[in-house]
């Protein structure tokens, strides 16, 4: 017997995505709102629905997620990494095609700490001779 669902999780900066799918239509619910509504941007929308377009799943499931942490743009970024291992776990022949558009490697880029003694990451206060 098949599992319901696929579930996996996704990570970028500070966001955290949980992300379930289910053979369905092609409805996606992100913290109970429409994809589009969430997102609020397009080109956000086309990034979260790149997975499913290069594994050819377009409107084959329902993907239902919750996100927490961060802002926008990093919450796409979680919500495509979660989608993408997902779609391995329902089908695992598309590994080889999601890990060669780098869509299953997790981007470990975060905002760098402030040093003391600077003005900020790296920015330093200006200098005076005299």
């Amino acid at each position: 017997m098949e599992k319901p669902y696929y579930s996996a999780i996704g990570r970028r900066k500070e966001s955290v995505a949980r992300v379930y799918l289910r053979p369905g239509s092609g409805k996606t619910i992100v913290n109970g709102k429409e994809l589009v509504d969430y997102l609020r941007r397009e080109t956000l929308v086309m990034q979260v629905r790149h997975p499913l377009e290069v594994s050819d799943a377009l409107g084959k499931f329902d993907i239902q997620a919750t996100v927490r942490g961060g802002g926008i743009a990093g919450q796409a970024g979680a919500l495509q990494l979660g989608i993408a291992r997902a779609l391995v776990k329902a089908n695992e022949s598309i590994h080889g095609m999601l890990r060669s558009k780098g869509l299953l490697t997790r981007d470990s880029r975060s905002k760098e700490r402030k040093k003391y003694g600077l003005a900020g990451r790296r920015k330093r206060f200006q200098f005076s001779k005299r």
